[in-house]
């Protein structure tokens, strides 16, 4: 079996259902899906039931296009999840923005945050706002001269010890997890005509 491909595998695991999926990258469109919808839909994500659904699909996946299955991109929807929010500001003295300057104060943010919250893995970082001189803006005004600007920034983070659990899971099948994503956040992206994710 060979080990590269254009291929991604994608893993959803919600209370209500359980969903595998091959995504051929380079021709867009998805070659493999498997459904498992749980019948008590409070199910608690158990090891045995996920273990069950993947022992079921991932020796499958891997027949069927030759290839090992080495990461996966993990979507969950639990109530593990939880949000911090927080702004930080930055003095510009009258200078242009850079991304530089931006991507420096995120990296600072995120490693307060680490700091404070060392039993949770941080998921997605989304900055909900952006103040420059105290007018706010939705997007980034890249180049603008100012004094001050400041970033509100929400994390989402997860429990690192929930996410020990998934991992143990997956290292049976000698899988690492590529991405993980938050349900919620991600299903904000489709389209009103999509509903799959």
């Amino acid at each position: 079996m060979e080990n590269k491909s254009d291929l991604e595998t994608y893993l959803l695991l919600s209370s209500e259902k359980k969903t595998i999926a091959v995504y051929d990258k380079q021709n867009l469109k998805n070659l493999y899906i498997n459904n498992y919808n749980n019948k008590n839909k409070n199910q608690d994500l158990s090891n045995e039931s996920v273990n069950y659904f993947l022992e079921k699909n991932i020796f499958k996946i891997e027949k069927k296009f030759h290839k090992f299955v080495e990461k996966i991109n993990l979507i969950l929807e639990n109530n593990e999840f939880f949000d911090i929010s927080i702004s930080i500001k930055r003095n510009n003295y009258g200078e242009a923005i850079t991304k530089d300057k931006i991507v420096h104060l995120l990296n600072e943010a995120k490693d307060e945050c680490k700091k404070s919250m060392d039993d949770k893995k941080i998921v997605h970082m989304v900055i909900e706002n952006y103040i420059i001189d105290e007018k706010n803006y939705s997007f980034l005004p890249l180049d603008l001269k100012c004094n001050f600007f400041s970033l509100d920034i929400k994390f989402i983070c997860l429990s690192k010890d929930y996410f020990k659990e998934i991992e143990k899971i997956l290292k049976r099948y000698q899988i690492s997890i590529n991405n993980i994503l938050q349900f919620d956040y991600v299903k904000q992206f489709l389209s009103d005509n999509q509903n799959d994710l």
